[in-house]
């Protein structure tokens, strides 16, 4: 799961040793064009689902609406990963539980 997000450029890639950064891995590691879907379908979702709004308009509060995107594209990434591993349907209950 952890490696799709990443191949899907939905996480940083940087090192922390300690809590300490270490340096930076490969940024440009990754498929580009499934990151930009998941900011797409991250956008998209902010306006079509209540609870999904409420997730990013918390991280935008706590931080800047660029990490609230990406967070949620990092939901949805991982939401489309177990999506395709069980070929089960998607549960919005499941993505936030509240």
């Amino acid at each position: 799961m952890g490696n799709y997000s990443s191949y899907c450029r939905a996480v940083k890639s940087e090192k922390i040793s300690n809590n300490k950064k270490k340096g930076k891995g490969n940024q440009k590691n990754g498929n580009k064009y499934l990151g930009w879907a998941y900011v797409e379908a991250a956008n998209f979702a902010i306006r079509s689902y209540p609870e999904i709004e409420r997730f990013y308009n918390r991280k935008k509060a706590k931080r800047n609406g660029i990490v609230a995107i990406k967070a949620l594209s990092n939901k949805l990434a991982r939401a489309s990963y177990y999506v395709m591993r069980d070929q089960v349907a998607y549960d919005e209950k499941k993505l936030f539980r509240s």
